[in-house]
């Protein structure tokens, strides 16, 4: 993720703090450039002894990670439960925008938060209002030129690095081609989508909304009943075709952070016309997804945090993977095909408690793609990992 491990490692060594950092590719060492880095060169196999040693030779507390399902993550947290060393897992935020997730033990389907209802609204009661915080910049600009650099350093450093072998199922120059094509039909995809937005909001059409979550993230993979996304999307849309109200639509939503190398336009427009739904079905390649959440009759999930984007706005929603927010009183739990006639809204006063409840376990104000995101990210996990509360700014 950029410079977060970089500017956190500056913040605990400005706290008094020894840092370590294990490197397990030329990217990982390429951002961190601090004292304190391990170069981890040999086997998977090897690893979690190796792993041991460092926390044994080093006396560490506590060890810091983003997203908990990576190959080398799953065995450092097993080693981690045996010796009884705290494990904070960074992710991006379960409510969007300007938060994060800095959850301990785990995150979304290894969450230790439960699915209780009566246990949010009971906790939230106890605990004061959210702190307001202002909003922070996040550029995607910075995020893909850091996307880039991470992956050259990864690349051209293979040689140095032989075991390593990247969580995401393409290689770092296939996913550059897929960007790369993307690129060039930008202007084209921002004109398909302003179109699609416009008609969708000027007219009186009921429609559902269904984001795509990218192929590669854990969530399907790990937390989802699916194999693949386009297990997903043949499910969602032959439920559609199958139960939805005559006359309503689907809008399906690329995700933003998609690569371009599977074209998930095609493949959509492909299933619709075998399900005969090709004239039900619209697909959205670019663009904010707030507005059209807004005017949404439901939005299907796998488990995207956008769930928690249409909650927050009232808006019915069904989960079919595991999702932290899938719950009685939020989310439909009577199945799809019952979804498009009889989704409910959440329930406000649950949602709320919630929400409350997300804050102040396992979220902290900011965002990774900007510099006073990245301050205040710092700012507040360095307190949380002191067990320190702030103020509210």
């Amino acid at each position: 993720m950029g410079r977060l491990f970089r500017r956190l490692g500056q913040g605990l060594i400005n706290c008094g703090h020894k840092v370590f950092k294990v490197n397990f590719n030329g990217g990982d060492r390429l951002f961190w450039r601090l004292p304190g880095g391990i170069d981890y060169r040999g086997t998977l196999q090897d690893w979690p002894e190796t792993f041991r040693a460092i926390l044994q030779e080093h006396a560490i507390t506590d060890v810091v990670l983003f997203g908990d399902c990576r190959a080398h993550h799953i065995p450092a947290i097993a080693v981690c439960r045996e010796l009884g060393v705290p494990v904070h897992v960074f992710e991006e935020g379960y409510i969007r925008p300007d938060w994060v997730t800095l959850e301990l033990g785990g995150v979304n389907g290894h969450s230790e938060l439960p699915s209780d209802p009566e246990w949010y609204r009971s906790l939230a009661a106890e605990l004061p209002p959210i702190p307001k915080h202002k909003q922070v910049p996040a550029s995607f600009a910075r995020r893909a030129l850091e996307g880039l650099a991470y992956n050259f350093g990864d690349v051209f450093t293979r040689w140095y690095y032989p075991h390593w072998e990247n969580h995401r199922p393409w290689h770092p120059l296939i996913e550059g081609v897929g960007w790369a094509r993307k690129l060039m039909r930008g202007k084209q995809r921002r004109e398909d989508a302003a179109v699609l937005v416009h008609r969708l909001l000027q007219s009186d059409t009921a429609y559902y909304l269904f984001p795509l979550q990218l192929a590669s993230d854990a969530q399907i993979r790990l937390h989802s009943p699916f194999a693949s996304m386009n297990d997903a999307i043949m499910l969602v849309l032959r439920s559609f075709a199958e139960n939805a109200p005559a006359g309503t639509r689907l809008v399906v939503k690329e995700h933003p952070l998609d690569n371009g190398v599977v074209v998930w336009r095609e493949v959509v427009r492909l299933m619709a016309e075998t399900l005969g739904i090709e004239d039900r079905v619209d697909y959205l390649g670019f663009g904010d997804i707030v507005p059209v959440a807004q005017r949404a009759k439901g939005m299907v999930t796998i488990n995207s945090t956008s769930g928690t984007l249409a909650l927050d706005m009232g808006i019915p929603v069904i989960a079919l993977g595991q999702a932290i927010y899938d719950m009685a009183e939020i989310t439909f739990q009577h199945g799809i095909d019952r979804f498009w006639t009889e989704g409910t809204p959440p329930d406000p006063e649950t949602f709320a408690a919630f929400r409350r409840v997300l804050v102040e376990k396992c979220l902290i104000p900011g965002g990774f793609f900007s510099e006073e995101a990245l301050d205040k990210v710092v700012r507040h996990a360095v307190a949380r990992l002191e067990g320190r509360v702030l103020a509210p700014e």
